[in-house]
């Protein structure tokens, strides 16, 4: 059984307003909140220079592909496109779930494209891209959730590039044949995201469980062993310290090799407030102690988000033995 870190012994860091002693939780993830609107100075960053974004725009559009860095607003596109790189977005950009936290497009779906793996195979050639993340819009609506849909880019993107392919799926209803097709593809890294702490999950992921959630990583540790399995959470949505060390320790005990851990930003007003702006200090303290307890690799702080450098995350968790 893994460790309750929230049951440590006296711990003490000071700096960033953040003071932990033996007599609270070994972090107060919760009970500041952001004095205003604006956002903090460590959430502040230029933009970069170069012609890098336009190529990845211009070939984007060229290619029809969508990504969930213009979809789901991240803050991290203008970097991420200077660097050629970016997280393919399949099944369309029509979402069959509301989500409190996403700003990808609800409504009903367009009909499944047959050419967008040759697509995304082929933006993944013209980007030079060693590590592709491909992801999807939840699509509650097709039989196998748009599983197969997956397999495909994962083996159009592997025979075109010969690049390791990481995929980020929704969780398919719990249903593990379709988790097995995607699996058929063998890509090297299988990634759903959890999110948040099960308290925030009817706010925050609407359809989603939490239980069903941990289920699809358990069933891709235990029967894929060969693909490394992560997860990525938001913090500033309103979790307590308890809960956050209480789902770490659930991800450990199905075996989940990797993990980020990212700063919660509202993309529009009718999306669920941000309710603290989370210090760099506190991120690498949660990445010091997820680290031990036994994640291979943990990625933590205020701009990460879950393909975030998502190669070099990748190849440090198989030089650790993740």
């Amino acid at each position: 059984m893994f460790m309750r870190y929230h049951r440590m012994n006296a711990q003490k860091l000071s700096g960033e307003g953040l003071m932990i002693t033996s007599t609270r939780t070994s972090l107060d993830l919760v009970e500041a909140t952001p004095a205003g609107k604006r956002l903090p100075p460590w959430l502040k960053r230029p933009l970069p220079s170069g012609n890098g974004q336009f190529f990845t725009d211009n070939l984007l559009a060229e290619l029809r592909l969508e990504t969930v860095c213009d979809n789901a607003r991240c803050p991290n596109r203008p970097e991420c496109y200077s660097r050629k790189t970016a997280t393919f977005m399949v099944l369309g950009n029509q979402c069959t779930r509301p989500c409190g936290f996403c700003s990808v497009p609800k409504g009903e779906p367009e009909p499944l494209e047959a050419d967008e793996p040759d697509r995304v195979a082929e933006a993944a050639f013209r980007m030079g891209l060693r590590h592709v993340v491909i992801t999807s819009v939840t699509r509650d609506d097709l039989p196998d959730g748009g599983a197969d849909h997956f397999r495909q880019c994962i083996v159009a993107v592997r025979e075109r590039t010969g690049a390791a392919v990481e995929v980020l799926t929704p969780d398919f209803m719990g249903d593990m044949a379709s988790v097995d097709i995607v699996m058929a593809g063998a890509p090297e890294v299988f990634n759903h995201n959890l999110e948040t702490v099960p308290r925030l999950y009817r706010r925050a992921r609407g359809k989603a469980d939490y239980r069903r959630s941990l289920d699809v990583l358990g069933h891709v540790k235990k029967n894929h062993p060969q693909s490394l399995v992560k997860t990525g959470l938001m913090l500033g949505l309103g979790e307590t310290n308890d809960e956050l060390m209480d789902v770490l320790a659930d991800l450990r005990s199905v075996g989940c090799d990797m993990l980020t851990l990212g700063q919660y930003l509202a993309p529009t007003l009718r999306h669920m407030a941000v309710e603290r702006f989370v210090p760099p200090a506190e991120f690498d303290m949660l990445r010091d102690l997820a680290l031990k307890m036994g994640f291979g690799h943990v990625a933590s702080g205020p701009f990460v988000r879950s393909s975030y450098h998502a190669g070099e995350t990748a190849a440090q968790a198989v030089a650790t033995g993740a």
